[in-house]
């Protein structure tokens, strides 16, 4: 029985990672250009970009990526005026950029180390040297996984994205095709080879990204779904605060429905999320059982519009007990940058 049980896993765990290989083959062929065109633009080597990349999305199959076109969880900040969708990541339904195509996610993400103090030293490396840099941009803080620059270099080493540091945006598919010999069987990207011969101006590899995206495969399946056919795939989640259990909205619907779902009766649900009705909206955090007394980090300050009942769901805090430690009237709102405290009591003046 143990031998047919392990044979039986073995069959699912290569078929799990040879999906993941698969993905990530795709995802090099459909965005290597990018990288390269960046690393032109930045000068930061394609090998890393393309390496976070398949790290932040998965091989591309991320939510993120699949409907914001956000390739490295890239979040709004203040100085964001463009699209937004809420994501759970540190919290829930955190505020992250939306893009109308992946390629301005990449030149984001350039920005985003070119600009920022933080990562000033990275560009004194070698721009071939991917191990220099995936350790610079560990030491600087980019992530906290302490194996975060093991990691990338793995990605590397097994994909050869050190290929795509000695190309240039005019020769990146033949350094493709170089990697993947299969896609000379493939007429479109043979068409676009094709094409790059003629022309001197960088290549773009264009994508029918669109067509195929999660976004819109889900906006045909939703329309055929009922309310509470979606409220049936809702999953139920940790939250970071203590692992109280909760669950995001996916469509604007009546408490009852949740109450009937999960068996947790309609007051208990409305007492301990502070309701004072029982219609929900679309990304509303809802908690399964009461919350906590405390938060899970000292601080946070308000955004635009934000009251304090959301930053109660937010960081799964009672409302009664973040009033009070904040020393503000039950009803008061806060002010966009106002520190509102979690942990201890607000300092008296």
């Amino acid at each position: 029985m143990n031998r047919i049980f392990f044979a039986f896993a073995l069959i699912i765990v290569s078929k799990f990672h040879a999906q993941t290989w698969k993905n990530d083959e795709q995802y090099i062929q459909k965005f290597a250009a990018y990288a390269v065109e960046e690393m032109e633009k930045y000068k930061i080597p394609a090998s890393i970009t393309l390496a976070q990349g398949l790290l932040e999305t998965g091989g591309g199959q991320s939510r993120l990526a699949q409907i914001g076109k956000n390739h490295f969880g890239i979040k709004c900040k203040e100085d964001w005026t463009g699209k937004t969708m809420k994501h759970t990541d540190d919290a829930p339904n955190e505020c992250f950029r939306v893009y109308d195509d992946p390629k301005e996610s990449y030149e984001d993400h350039s920005k985003f180390l070119a600009y920022r103090k933080y990562y000033v030293n990275l560009f004194k490396l070698d721009m071939k040297d991917y191990k220099a840099w995936a350790h610079g941009l560990k030491k600087a803080g980019y992530a906290t996984n302490p194996r975060y620059a093991y990691i990338l270099i793995d990605k590397i080493e097994k994909n050869r994205l050190y290929e795509f540091d000695n190309t240039n945006s005019k020769e990146v598919l033949y350094t493709v095709l170089k990697l993947y010999p299969g896609l000379r069987d493939d007429k479109i990207f043979m068409a676009q080879l094709d094409q790059s011969k003629a022309s001197s101006k960088p290549v773009t590899v264009k994508v029918p990204y669109e067509q195929t995206s999660y976004a819109k495969q889900q906006e045909k399946v939703e329309k055929i779904k009922t309310r509470a056919e979606v409220l049936n795939s809702i999953l139920v989640k940790n939250h970071p605060n203590g692992g109280k259990k909760f669950v995001i909205i996916p469509e604007d619907a009546d408490l009852s429905l949740v109450s009937k779902k999960f068996g947790i009766s309609e007051s208990k649900l409305m007492k301990w999320n502070e309701l004072d009705g029982t219609q929900l909206r679309k990304n509303d955090v809802l908690f399964l059982e009461s919350k906590s007394s405390s938060g899970n980090v000292a601080s946070y300050k308000a955004k635009v519009g934000e009251s304090m009942h959301d930053v109660s769901q937010k960081f799964g805090i009672k409302l009664s007990k973040l009033y009070s430690k904040n020393r503000m009237a039950y009803g008061e709102q806060p002010k966009a940058g106002q520190l509102i405290y979690l942990q201890e009591k607000k300092p008296r003046s």
